[in-house]
C-alpha cells in the first residue's frame, strides 16, 4: 500500500473515531501533499511525500519554538501533538553512526576536501538519504566530515 493510501484510509478512520484533532492534522497533512501536486503538476510518489512530510514536522518544531518563547504553552502543545501524528508516516530514520558513516562514504568516493565542497556534497547526500534522515543531522555530519572535526 502506497503511503497516499494509507494517509487516505487513516483519514477516513479518524472519521470514523471521531478523533477530530488526528483528523484536522492528517487533513493538513492531505492538503499539503495536494497543493504540491497542483504546484507542480506531478502525482507525489513516496519519497516526494515523506519530504513533505519533513517540511511540516519542521514548520511545526520552528512554530513550537516561538510559542513557547511567547509564553504561549496551548500552542505549543497543539503543534507537539500535530507531529505526533505526522511522525507517525515517516519511515524508520537512520542513527546518527549510520548518517555519520554514510556521509564519510560519500566524502571519500567524491574525494571532497575542506568546507568549500560542501554544496557538492550536500547534493549527492540529499539525493541517497531523502526521507532516511533529518537533513538537519545530515548538514551536522557533513560539517564534521568535511572539517576533519
Amino acid at each position: 500500500m502506497s503511503l497516499k493510501q494509507q494517509i487516505s484510509d487513516d483519514m477516513k478512520a479518524a472519521m470514523r473515531a471521531k478523533e477530530s484533532e488526528r483528523l484536522a492534522t492528517i487533513r493538513l497533512l492531505l492538503a499539503a501533499m495536494k497543493q504540491k501536486e497542483v504546484d507542480e503538476r506531478i502525482e507525489l510518489d513516496d519519497a516526494a511525500i515523506v519530504g513533505v512530510i519533513d517540511k511540516m514536522i519542521k514548520q511545526r518544531k520552528d512554530s513550537i519554538a516561538a510559542f513557547t518563547q511567547a509564553g504561549r504553552s496551548e500552542l505549543a502543545d497543539k503543534e507537539a501533538a500535530e507531529i505526533k501524528v505526522i511522525e507517525a508516516y515517516l519511515p524508520q530514520r537512520m542513527s546518527a553512526d549510520e548518517v555519520a558513516a554514510e556521509v564519510k562514504a560519500i566524502v571519500a568516493e567524491l574525494g571532497a576536501k575542506g568546507p568549500g565542497d560542501m554544496g557538492k556534497v550536500m547534493g549527492v547526500v540529499k539525493t541517497r538519504l531523502a526521507g532516511k534522515a533529518e537533513m538537519g543531522q545530515v548538514s551536522a555530519a557533513v560539517k564534521a566530515a568535511l572539517t576533519g572535526a
